[in-house]
């Protein structure tokens, strides 16, 4: 019979990190990470011996640790993520930050700022700017229902009221004006090499055309007809796109075109006001 210390140190050997392994083991057991500390010398049942190697198999082949766990803290909150949703990154959260930014600033004087997510996968940017600002009227859009299944039920457990919408970007709320329009879109080009590492993530999620910014392209070309007069588009992008992207908003007539920088000081998101 296997003990907490012989499961981890099988988990070392099989590649995976020490804090992914204590976290399975964790999530195995029903325990605390501080427990499994304290009881390295605890035996496991055959039937634990059993669920914590499969889970360990698949974390070494790739599998992101967020699907075995069922969860990801994201901006405070804990939000439940599966296969049919981009694991939330804590690079996501600088678009946040952002717009909290925006809405505490040049919209605090709205009663209820409109706001749209766009791509909104498991929900995480929409629930993180509702738990901050529960003033604002946030409405979020995924062309995937299954995606939108998992978002709307963060939404339910976490009592946060959000709009959830199906449909295809700015197809999923026709003839609606909106304060912020805030976005993590696919990005990544069609063969790029990262890819390789990110094959349990939805494609959809990830991949936009030959350069990766084909969803930022019909983002900044229907946001004409969606945006009220001075409200801001904030897109996150990849560390190499944030030229192109301000290219982009400048050419369809934003102003006040310009970028934020992550906490690994890439330049991850890149923004524009519409004067209308």
């Amino acid at each position: 019979m296997s003990s907490v210390s012989d499961a981890l140190a099988a988990a070392r050997a099989c590649g995976v990190d020490r804090l992914d392994a204590q976290l399975l083991l964790a999530a195995t057991l029903q325990r605390s990470r501080a427990w499994l500390i304290a009881h390295d010398d605890a035996a496991l049942s055959d039937a634990q011996a059993s669920a914590y190697a499969v889970a360990v198999q698949r974390r070494a082949s790739g599998e992101p640790l967020a699907y075995l766990l069922g969860e990801k803290e994201f901006h405070g909150l804990s939000l439940q993520v599966g296969p049919d949703v981009l694991v939330p990154r804590p690079d996501t959260e600088t678009l946040v930050e952002w717009a909290l930014g925006l809405l505490d600033g040049d919209f605090a004087a709205l009663q209820q700022p409109r706001v749209v997510d766009l791509g909104t996968g498991s929900g995480a940017i929409a629930l993180a700017l509702k738990h901050r600002v529960s003033r604002a009227e946030v409405a979020a859009v995924d062309a995937s229902e299954a995606a939108l299944t998992v978002a709307r039920a963060n939404g339910e457990r976490l009592a946060l009221p959000v709009e959830w919408r199906h449909g295809d970007w700015w197809g999923a709320v026709p003839g609606r004006r909106f304060d912020l329009a805030v976005s993590n879109p696919p990005y990544i080009a069609e063969g790029d090499a990262h890819l390789a590492a990110l094959t349990h993530e939805p494609a959809m999620a990830l991949t936009s055309g030959p350069d990766g910014l084909d969803a930022i392209r019909r983002i900044v070309a229907g946001a004409a007809e969606q945006l009220a007069p001075d409200a801001w588009l904030l897109l996150e992008h990849g560390h190499d796109q944030a030229a192109r992207v301000a290219a982009l908003l400048a050419a369809a007539g934003f102003e006040l075109v310009q970028s934020r920088k992550d906490l690994a000081g890439v330049v991850r998101c890149t923004g524009g006001c519409w004067a209308g």
